[in-house]
């Protein structure tokens, strides 16, 4: 059963973040018990089975074709009632209305009498049929014919009785589920209450809680995901002299970064958390481990700011599985590894990021039709590492990037069928971007456009190999042999 929540936030601090039923206008269902709808489903059956009856001149033949439309109208019946349940039921609870007993019972009598008759005077018109049919013509005997209109009579009975049966276990099913949906609402308030919490003890209880009830609620589990994110995305600082710093934070928001992780490590696990999606919009990360996660939804980090004065931010064998990674406007000023990740297919972008004394590996990292965007980044003696990577049928894309003393390298990194394009980019005093040793088949390597190259900017290409790959030098001095 799907719940809508809403997760309060605001002034700084995560607030009581209650699941929110959301108030729906009531519809009324009308649906008629099983008790009454089986009784009435018998008289259209047992006309037609009557007809065929009197046109073969069989009992079975009748009886068969009246259990056969019996069963085809429960049937029919029983998808009307679901459709009509599947259709309401997501408004808002319902109480089916049921007829009154006293009058079900009536009812249920009269029909039950009304097939005994029937089958009685069936059974009636084939013994005297088959007497007349002999030479020696006997009496029918009635105790024959009352042994025939009971024995249908306890099948149909048994019919209906296992028809009542698995309705009442649906229905207990149903009570059971909605039971469940209650206690794991209350677990739910509980949790986002011990968030909230101004001891730290108490929000790090809060952040297991949570994550046992993701596990537990698979209906909201992007719900509790998105509750988790929440929490990193508020304001948060590392500083400790600084105003506002809360003793035991940086535990609670790695604890929160641990259980992401040890959720997205395993892709087949019956509670893994890797198709879903992960928001870190404007978060602060002073450190922090993602190491060997599998993406394989959407992943925020725009706007997210990276401190490396108390550790550095590890991606190191993470995959990426043709969901989109975004890094837009992000701050980097400390460590980030995406040593040995691997991106299938999707996108990962870097758009207007600032790397300012930053350091960003990309060692042996491997690109199957992915598109890495650097566009408008800003290298400030930062480091882009991407030695020994290898990249097939994608695209890297550093259009507009502003290189002042920092350092773009692909030393060492092969590229088939990709392309590496620097147009319109901006290679100022001391900025330095090195393909040595690189392998480039089949792709395009561009420096077009108004790409601007300063007196003491260094690109290097020194031992690099080009197969069939086309290079637009640009403003670069070619170098020999090219």
């Amino acid at each position: 059963m799907e719940i809508p929540v809403r997760v309060a936030l605001g002034e700084g601090r995560l607030r009581h973040a209650p699941l929110v039923l959301v108030p729906q206008r009531r519809r009324r269902i009308v649906l008629w018990p099983i008790s009454c709808v089986a009784p009435v489903a018998l008289i259209p059956a047992l006309v037609l089975g009557w007809a065929v009856y009197r046109y073969v001149s069989s009992v079975l033949t009748g009886v068969g074709t009246a259990l056969v439309l019996f069963s085809v109208f429960l049937a029919v019946v029983y998808a009307y009632r679901r459709r009509r349940v599947a259709r309401w039921a997501p408004q808002g609870r319902y109480a089916p209305d049921l007829l009154p007993v006293w009058l079900v019972a009536l009812l249920a009598v009269a029909l039950a009498l009304l097939l005994g008759r029937v089958i009685y005077q069936m059974a009636l018109d084939y013994f005297e049929r088959e007497a007349a049919a002999q030479k020696l013509t006997k009496p029918v005997n009635i105790n024959d014919v009352l042994k025939a209109t009971v024995t249908v009579l306890t099948l149909t009975g048994a019919v209906l009785a296992g028809v009542y049966a698995y309705r009442k276990q649906l229905v207990a099913e149903g009570d059971a589920h909605r039971a469940d949906a209650s206690q794991l609402a209350e677990r739910y308030t509980t949790a986002a209450e011990q968030l909230g919490h101004d001891r730290a003890a108490v929000r790090l209880a809060g952040v297991y809680g949570l994550a046992r009830l993701a596990d537990d609620w698979q209906e909201q589990r992007q719900v509790c995901i998105d509750v988790l994110c929440a929490y990193l995305r508020m304001p948060y600082e590392t500083d400790t002299a600084v105003t506002g710093y809360k003793e035991g934070e940086r535990e609670v928001r790695h604890t929160i970064i641990r259980v992401i992780r040890d959720h997205l490590r395993d892709p087949d696990a019956s509670a893994s958390w890797c198709p879903y999606s992960f928001d870190f919009t404007g978060a602060t990360f002073d450190g922090g481990d993602l190491s060997d996660s599998h993406f394989q939804h959407s992943a925020s980090f725009d706007g997210a700011k990276f401190r490396g004065r108390t550790g550095a931010f590890n991606f190191t064998g993470t995959r990426f599985h043709g969901g989109t990674v975004t890094f837009h406007k992000a701050e980097f000023g400390g460590t980030v590894f995406f040593n040995r990740a691997q991106f299938d297919g999707g996108t990962v972008g870097f758009l207007g990021a600032e790397f300012r004394g930053a350091r960003v590996n990309f060692l042996g990292a491997k690109f199957c039709g992915t598109h890495i965007i650097f566009n408008h980044a800003d290298f400030g003696g930062g480091t882009v590492a991407f030695h020994a990577a290898e990249f097939s049928a994608g695209a890297v894309d550093f259009q507009r990037a502003r290189f002042s003393g920092g350092t773009v390298g692909f030393r060492g990194a092969k590229f088939t069928g990709s392309t590496v394009s620097f147009d319109n980019a901006e290679f100022g005093s001391g900025a330095i971007a090195t393909f040595d040793d690189a392998q480039f088949h089949d792709g395009v390597v561009t420096f077009d456009g108004d790409t601007r190259l300063e007196p003491r900017a260094n690109i290097t290409f020194e031992g690099a190999e080009f197969g069939r790959t086309r290079i637009a030098w640009g403003p670069l001095p070619r170098p020999a042999g090219h």
